[in-house]
């Protein structure tokens, strides 16, 4: 009897912003280093971030930033709030991490997909958790941002897989509906024991 062709395991991929890490921690952060209001740095902050998710340096960054808010930045506030930004970014959420502490330990292979700059791409391939995931792949690396239809399948290619055999989670329905007019088996993520549920029904965790 000929052997039947083993058929890959379900990959589970993640966003990372205000899924694996919550989103308001870095605007909090860096507010209170400049000593402004959050709403008075989250306009700039946003404004300018597609670039940089996109590739650009952090000094042009944290340069635009500091221009809409009419101050000037030395190397070293430059510095300071990309290394505070990214550190925010690259610390889980509590809920995610033992979400993912379950599924490493059934074998499940992990995958991130985000819109991040490059310093904090090289942040969260530092960080010690991220040794669980197999595929990282973030907008800066491949000059794409969710939710450009081209980086799913960017990301299918890394992660050798078939759009049917990814499961995704974003906080952004936008992101989310693109995935899946691609094909990936998407939800918006509302939380960790939501998020739960629903890989039980996906059939890769146990209900």
């Amino acid at each position: 009897m000929e052997r039947s062709q083993e058929i890959p395991p379900t990959a589970v991929v993640w966003d990372l912003g205000g899924v694996l890490a919550p989103s308001g921690r870095a605007l909090a952060a860096l507010a209170e280093a400049l000593g402004l209001p959050e709403s008075e740095l989250a306009y700039p902050y946003w404004t300018h971030r597609d670039a940089y998710d996109l590739g650009a340096s952090p000094d042009a960054y944290w340069r635009r930033i500091a221009e809409s808010l009419g101050r000037t930045l030395d190397g070293g506030w430059v510095e300071r709030l990309d290394r505070i930004d990214t550190d925010c970014w690259a610390t889980l959420e509590s809920d995610a991490a033992a979400l993912l502490a379950r599924l490493a330990d059934r074998g499940t292979p992990l995958g991130i997909l985000s819109n991040a700059p490059g310093s904090l791409a090289r942040a969260v391939r530092r960080a010690s958790w991220s040794a669980r995931f197999e595929t990282l792949v973030f907008s800066s690396d491949v000059g794409l941002m969710k939710p450009d239809p081209l980086v799913y399948r960017a990301a299918d290619e890394r992660l050798g897989r078939s759009p049917s055999e990814v499961v995704f989670f974003d906080d952004r329905p936008e992101n989310v509906a693109a995935a899946r007019a691609h094909g990936w088996r998407a939800h918006v993520w509302t939380g960790g024991e939501a998020a739960a549920a629903v890989l039980a029904r996906e059939g890769v965790l146990d209900g």
